[in-house]
């Protein structure tokens, strides 16, 4: 009843209210995650091993769970559907407000625009990797070191909290859980939705009535009823994310490459196309994301 009743929940937000309305109230569940920052500096860490690991990783050849594992953390990391999203995003919020226009429509607000895309891409990535840095570096310190390596509940994965938060534990980790998923299901949903809804020339866009974008919005519900299901199969649901993990890292290279072959095209970003630092390092992490799936595949076979 609670998966259910959370499900319903999420559509209904989706679909009745604008998602940039109420992200504002469930962003601040999802502080709750830098519980594993105050965590890792309240127990026993190697810091010397864990920083000289993070700069230069071991490396183990061809091992199908190392390289498997690499690739999930890319995955996570550089996941497809998020350029989907965040173009979306980008292209309903000119949409929205009547002052604002294209950058191809009026060249002159790029400045502004690309600063502020700059900055809220920069901090976000900052503040997501320095999270998810800090749950892989405490998990490890407080599970892994003591034998438990095969995690299959978000109880068990919870208890990496215990150090800081004791018996409160669980509470932190499920208003992180519920936070981010309640924010994160309007992406993966939605992207699926746009990119129908784009194809199809329907009207799309989570600022709209639902009466205005009937079909958008049956599609973004479908979609996360569809992903509710699985709740029922008796699928494990951490086994569930790494192997979502792994599929995001592998399509993520070809995804990868096309963008950076259109944001060079001037038929198609007209005076906006990359800079030269941006097309290195652009290329830099694609090579990258190639190359640990090519090293998964070798593993594999």
């Amino acid at each position: 009843m609670h998966i259910l009743g959370f499900g319903v929940l999420s559509i209904a937000l989706q679909v009745f209210i604008p998602y940039t309305r109420y992200v504002n109230y469930l962003k601040w569940l999802s502080l709750s995650l830098f519980a594993y920052v105050v965590t890792a500096f309240r127990i026993h860490v190697p810091w010397g091993e864990a920083l000289r690991a993070l700069i230069l990783p071991p490396l183990h050849g061809f091992r199908r769970d190392y390289t498997m594992m690499v690739v999930a953390v890319l995955g996570t990391t550089i996941s497809p559907y998020l350029f989907f999203w965040q173009a979306s995003q980008e292209a309903e919020e000119v949409q929205d407000k009547k002052e604002d226009k294209s950058l191809r429509e009026d060249p002159s607000k790029a400045p502004d625009q690309l600063r502020r895309i700059k900055f809220d891409t920069y901090s976000g990535m900052a503040a997501s990797n320095l999270v998810a840095f800090f749950i892989m570096l405490t998990s490890a310190a407080t599970l892994h070191a003591h034998g438990q390596t095969n995690i299959q509940t978000a109880t068990e994965a919870a208890q990496a909290l215990e150090p800081f938060a004791g018996r409160f534990a669980y509470i932190l980790f499920a208003a992180g859980i519920i936070g981010t998923g309640l924010l994160t299901v309007p992406v993966l949903a939605g992207t699926a939705a746009y990119a129908i809804g784009e194809m199809m020339q329907w009207r799309v866009g989570l600022e709209n009535k639902p009466k205005r974008a009937l079909k958008f919005y049956a599609t973004l519900g479908a979609a996360t009823i569809a992903g509710l299901s699985l709740n029922f199969v008796h699928l494990d649901p951490i086994k569930a994310l790494l192997i979502a993990a792994v599929i995001n890292g592998i399509l993520a290279a070809p995804v990868m490459a096309l963008m950076m072959l259109l944001t060079q095209n001037r038929r198609v970003m007209g005076q906006f196309t990359l800079p030269l630092y941006l097309r290195v390092f652009g290329w830099i992490g694609t090579l990258a994301m190639c190359a640990a799936s090519v090293a998964f595949f070798a593993g594999v076979f």
